[in-house]
Parts: structure tokens; sequence; C-alpha cells
């Protein structure tokens, strides 16, 4: 048994603080998927959930900023690579805010596991990146699952809501491409707050055409949006700084444990049989991904 102290040891504690953050953080992100679906169910308009959402992330990543980049975070080279990142992210993230208006949490949630599928498929034709054979085919597998939760039964597919949820994926896989692009020569923090500040700015500009007036308690909700967004982006990024990715992402797969519960605490939903095989066959799909890129990682290292 290694001691504590020595190396072993520390990489223990490290990995267990790495996942106690990763799960932590998907908690967050599952109660503010339940919120926007709650906000949007009693009338609140996408783009103002989305305002509210980015303003005020700004305060715990406001902290964040201030502690490592400062004033130096609006410096960047890359403006119209900014750019690109925030369209394709915000529409993202309205694609998965108006998918949770017509899908269960948990199957919206379920949908959102494709992105990783995707970024694989998008990483050879937009970054140059050689997929071999195995991802190819793991891809491949997870888009079956894809087709097993849609269930392509006219009487049950909610197409509008399934569209908009891949939508959704596909356009977060797009943003993690051009993060992984623009990164090369850009700061984290910097990436982070040109994103944060477009997406305000967009959920602000919509205003004028039609906000709704929020009860307190929407209202509290709504800014509950932003700091559990913003708290929850902070909690991803330090549990890759102290665990190693291989460690912590496989637990991006319990937000649908988290999912499950609330949807079934809050709206009473019953996941369906399908729903969760097809979730399984997607998250299997993502974790052998995972696994063969770390593997090919460790090849180059040694």
């Amino acid at each position: 048994m290694t001691a504590p102290g020595l190396p072993g040891a520390r990489a223990r504690q490290h990995a267990g603080r790495g996942i106690a953050l990763r799960v932590t953080a998907m908690a967050m992100m599952a109660v503010m998927s339940a919120i926007v679906k709650w906000c949007g169910g009693h009338g609140v308009p996408v783009f103002q959930i989305i305002f509210f959402r980015n303003a005020f992330a700004f305060v715990p990543l406001g902290l964040y900023i201030w502690r490592t980049a400062g004033p130096r975070v609006v410096l960047t080279r890359r403006p119209l690579g900014h750019l690109l990142r925030s369209s394709v992210g915000l529409t993202a993230m309205i694609c998965s805010f108006s998918a949770l208006q017509y899908l269960p949490l948990t199957a919206a949630t379920a949908f959102s596991f494709a992105a990783p599928l995707f970024m694989t498929a998008l990483s050879a034709p937009v970054l140059r990146e050689r997929v071999g054979a195995h991802n190819w085919a793991a891809v491949v597998v997870g888009f079956i699952g894809v087709l097993i939760m849609i269930r392509p039964d006219p009487h049950h597919m909610n197409f509008l809501g399934a569209g908009l949820a891949l939508a959704g994926a596909f356009g977060a896989a797009g943003a993690m491409v051009t993060i992984r692009e623009i990164g090369r020569t850009e700061r984290g923090a910097t990436i982070v707050f040109y994103f944060t500040l477009a997406g305000a700015l967009v959920g602000l500009a919509s205003a004028p055409f039609g906000w709704l007036m929020p009860s307190r308690g929407l209202l509290g909700l709504l800014v509950l949006t932003g700091l559990l967004g913003g708290v929850g982006q902070l909690l991803l990024t330090e549990s890759l700084r102290v665990a190693e990715v291989g460690v912590v992402a496989p637990f991006d797969y319990i937000q649908l444990v988290w999912a499950c519960v609330i949807g079934f605490l809050v709206w009473g939903e019953t996941p369906a049989t399908m729903t969760l095989v097809g979730a399984l066959v997607v998250a299997a799909s993502g974790g052998y991904i995972l696994y063969r890129e770390l593997r090919r990682r460790r090849s180059l290292v040694s």
C-alpha cells in the first residue's frame, strides 16, 4: 500500500477531488437545465433566458478572470475566431434550451451526449486530424444509439424536439472544435469572456421583441441559471486541472442520473426504456473514443 504523501497517494487524492468536482458540476448543469425548462414552460422566451444565463455567469466568472488574466482578458489576436466560436456556441445554446421545451429533461440530456461523436466526426475535415477506423466505428455505433433514442416511429417521435436537441449537440461539438483551434493562441479566460459577453449582448438585444416581466420567483430562478452555469463551468475547468481527463470525463454521463431524478421529482417523468438504452450506447461510444484518444496520447509521450 502506498503511504500518504507519496506520488501514488497524491494521485489518488487528486483523482478523488477531480471526480467530486466533476460530479458536482454535472449536478449543477442538470439543475440549470431543469430551471431553463421550468422558466420556458412559464412563458419566459429562450433569448431572455440566455441573457440571464450569461449575464449572471459573470459573477463567478468575473472572480475567476480577475484572479487569472485580469484586464488582459480583453486582449486578443483572433477577433474573428471569437466571433465564430460565439456564433456557433450561442446557436447550440439556443437549440438546446429550445429542445428542453419539447422533450422530457432526461431525453434532452441524453441527446446532448452525441456532442463528442459529432466532434470526432468534425475533427477530420475541420482540424485535419486523423480519425482512425476504431473511432469512426465508435461514431457509427453512437449514432445508432441516437436512432434508438429517437425511435423512428411517427407515433412516438417528437421530430422538433429531437431535431433541436441534435442541432444543439452538433453546435456544441462545433464550439469545442473552434475552441481547440483558437485555443492554440488565446487564453482560456479570454475565450470564456468573449463567449459569455456575446451571449449576454445577444440575449439583451431580444428585449424589444417581447420579454416577459417575471415574478420574483421566476426572476430568482433566472438569476440562478447564470450562477449555476458560471460555477459549473469553473468546476469543470478545475476538475481537469487537478486530475487527468481520462479519470474525470466519464463522470459527465452522471448528468443523466441527475436529470432522471429531477425530471421524476418535478414533472413526474419516467424515462422511456429505449431512451436509456440509446443513451447507454451513445455513452459507451463516447467513452471508447476517449479511451482511444488517451491511449494514442500516451503512446506519443512514451
